[in-house]
């Protein structure tokens, strides 16, 4: 059995750490944070445990409710019925099945039957290698029609890759749309998931198994350096205190790889470095009322600059309505300056318009939740830009989020690489 230390005790590097420590590795997991579960770690919002950004479970998530019945915790999976809108022209329009598709009243017969039947499709289909060489608008337009793309998707995109909009992968965007196409209780009703206590509860539990059976978690152990002889890991340096090693696993996002890693062959930083990121910015409402009866909000109206509300409470009930309200984009734009209050009030003025019955007085509380490195910008072979997980150095192992493509970053997909990481360890 190999000592191995893991890098990030996000999702992915918890899912690791507990796959080797229950293999009967040694395992020391290092978070630069104070708390485990990265992009799933709650706070204490007002009396209310939540999520900095939002989290749901779809019916494909395997990986997630395997894990969840080794961990004996099976049993507080809930499933809810949800639904989603897209609001434009001052309205609110029910979306996501074939009554409200027939029932929208912005798109003519001709591109909502174009919509519905490459959205089957989509759902239905086992890969998207066949689209792997387009961008989301052209397969879009190409299927739906470049109308259907102007009034439903060019909004949403640009709001949320700015001036990438037009490189984003078909196949990144088409397994999205088939996660969530495919969880459904019937054509007619979605369902989404949540666990009883939110994702706090798995990730307090992973970390717990993590301890129990002998592993050792470090909060607030940035790493510095990982150490490399001969062609083989040796160690990592974090937060002054050297850890051996001998195999490494880094679920760290990649920008921040050639920094600590700098002994890595040219051509692997330059592999790297060519994967480009976008920063999140997330607001959160908690308020005394509803916005709208929908868990997703997509909004496509031009004079608002955030491409949607996600009412939680209507997935996992809290005890008040909590909005998050998702900023995306690339960190060189001048808005990723803003102030909390500034995003704060201009969430607010949306609310308000979106539901002008909503007050001042009906505001409990906010919270802005900022991540500089959220999400990989994908586009066409995106594949082929992926560097193998297993790097030429002996017992060193590397991926974040990006290396689900062409999934989208998610619990379930943590939780599968991770594991199958720890069960490819490679000692030196």
């Amino acid at each position: 059995m190999s000592h191995i230390v893991v890098l990030g005790a996000g999702p992915m590097g918890l899912a690791a750490a507990q796959r080797a420590v229950t293999l009967g590795h040694q395992v020391d997991l290092l978070e630069a944070g104070s708390e485990v579960g990265g992009m799933a770690a709650h706070f204490d919002f007002s009396g209310v445990s939540i999520e900095r950004f939002y989290h749901f479970i779809c019916k494909s998530d395997q990986p997630t409710f395997d894990l969840m019945k080794e961990l004996g915790i099976f049993d507080k999976m809930r499933w809810v019925n949800t639904s989603m809108a897209y609001y434009t022209h001052g309205k609110v329009h029910k979306w996501g099945d074939p009554v409200s598709l027939l029932r929208y009243p912005h798109l003519t017969l001709i591109e909502k039957l174009r919509t519905g039947w490459q959205m089957f499709l989509t759902t239905k289909s086992r890969n998207f290698a066949a689209i792997e060489h387009l961008t989301s608008r052209e397969w879009i337009e190409h299927g739906s029609g470049k109308s259907v793309y102007a009034k439903l998707w060019k909004r949403l995109q640009e709001l949320k890759f700015y001036e990438m909009a037009d490189e984003v992968s078909a196949s990144w965007i088409a397994t999205r749309i088939k996660r969530i196409g495919n969880s459904r209780k019937s054509i007619f009703q979605e369902q989404l998931g949540y666990i009883d206590g939110g994702s706090k509860t798995l990730m307090d539990e992973i970390a717990n198994d993590i301890q129990r059976k002998g592993g050792r978690i470090h909060l607030r152990a940035q790493a510095e350096r990982v150490h490399i002889e001969d062609g083989r890991v040796t160690g990592v340096l974090a937060a002054g205190t050297n850890y051996p090693a001998d195999a490494v696993i880094s679920t760290i996002p990649i920008p921040l790889i050639n920094d600590i890693i700098p002994d890595l062959p040219r051509d692997l930083q330059d592999r790297y470095a060519s994967i480009r990121n976008i920063g999140a910015i997330c607001v959160l409402f908690k308020l005394r009322k509803s916005v709208t009866p929908h868990f997703w909000l997509n909004i496509v109206d031009e004079s608002m600059d955030i491409p949607g509300l996600i009412e939680f409470s209507n997935l996992r009930p809290v005890g008040s309505t909590i909005i998050y309200a998702p900023y995306y984009m690339p960190t060189t734009q001048p808005k990723w300056k803003w102030g909390d209050r500034q995003f704060i009030d201009q969430v607010k003025s949306y609310i308000k318009r979106i539901n002008p019955s909503i007050t001042d007085d009906d505001i409990l509380d906010t919270k802005v939740a900022r991540l500089r490195y959220a999400q990989p910008i994908c586009e066409p072979y995106f594949l082929n830009k992926i560097p193998p997980v297993q790097t030429p150095v002996c017992g060193l192992q590397i991926a974040d989020t990006c290396f689900y493509y062409p999934e989208d970053r998610g619990v379930a997909e943590s939780i599968r690489l991770g594991r199958r990481m720890a069960e490819s360890v490679l000692p030196s």
